[in-house]
This record gives structure tokens, sequence and C-alpha cells, in this order.
């Protein structure tokens, strides 16, 4: 079953991303065999966070497209605005979920990655987020990010 990790109290949401999907790919959670998909419906916050993803980290070089591009097959991170899964060649165990709403593909995903900012709006639709999964069942773990921040 999936389980799902909500990181709160996250300065800026997008940047934790980054920060998440580095860490993911390092640790080798994710391979051109093994995606990560992000999903976002909104436009403008997933093409802000492409341009974070090539412009975080001058060390790390975090290859992504979006799903639809015909290296998409090839590539270890996909970018989404649409809730989708991977061909079963190319099971994506992960999913970053950057939208305000619970993607229907949420559950053919061994781990969900809720990530929740300062902001009010953000953290009622967050509180949406968590009850939906909480009252089906799903395995949550909360990580605050107010405490292991400097």
């Amino acid at each position: 079953m999936t389980t799902v990790d909500f990181h709160f109290n996250t300065p800026d949401r997008l940047l934790h991303a980054c920060r998440l999907i580095r860490k993911a790919v390092r640790s080798g959670q994710v391979s051109e065999t093994k995606p990560l998909l992000v999903f976002c419906s909104q436009p403008e916050r997933l093409a802000r966070f492409d341009d974070m993803l090539y412009e975080f980290s001058e060390e790390d070089f975090l290859p992504h497209v979006m799903a639809d591009h015909p290296m998409a097959d090839e590539s270890p991170i996909l970018l989404c605005p649409e809730p989708i899964v991977p061909g079963a060649a190319r099971h994506a165990f992960l999913l970053v979920n950057l939208d305000d709403e619970v993607p229907e593909c949420f559950s053919s995903f061994d781990r969900v990655f809720e990530i929740v900012g300062p902001e009010d709006d953000d953290k009622t639709q967050a509180r949406k987020r968590f009850s939906f999964y909480r009252d089906r069942g799903y395995a949550i773990q909360q990580f605050d990010l107010s405490k292991t921040q400097r």
C-alpha cells in the first residue's frame, strides 16, 4: 500500500522539492528505470519548478523532462501536468505532489511526498489532502521541517 510523507513548515515548497529529489537521485531511488514523477496541474508552478531543477544546485544535474517529451522514456524525473502513471517497463515508485489536490494516480506509487509551505492557503489545502489519505487508511509519516532547519 502507498505510504505518504508530509513535509510541512518548509519556507519554500519548490526548493524543498528540489532538495528531496536530489536526495532520491543521489541515493539511487531514482534512475532511468525507476523514474520519479512530479505532478502539478498548475502550469505556472510547474514551469517555475522546471526552471528551479536546473538552477538550484551548481554541483548536481537533475535530468528531467515533461512527461510528453520524446525523451520521457529515458529521463529519471518526469514533470506532469496531468495525473499519469508511466508504463509498466518503467514503474515509478515515487510521486512528488506539488498540486493542491490529491492526484488520481497516487495509489499507483509506493510513496507519495506532500510538501507544505508556510502560506495559510497551502496549509488549508494540505489539511484536506492529509484527511483524504488518513480517512482511506494510508500510512502517513509527518516531518516538521521547522525542527530541522537552521
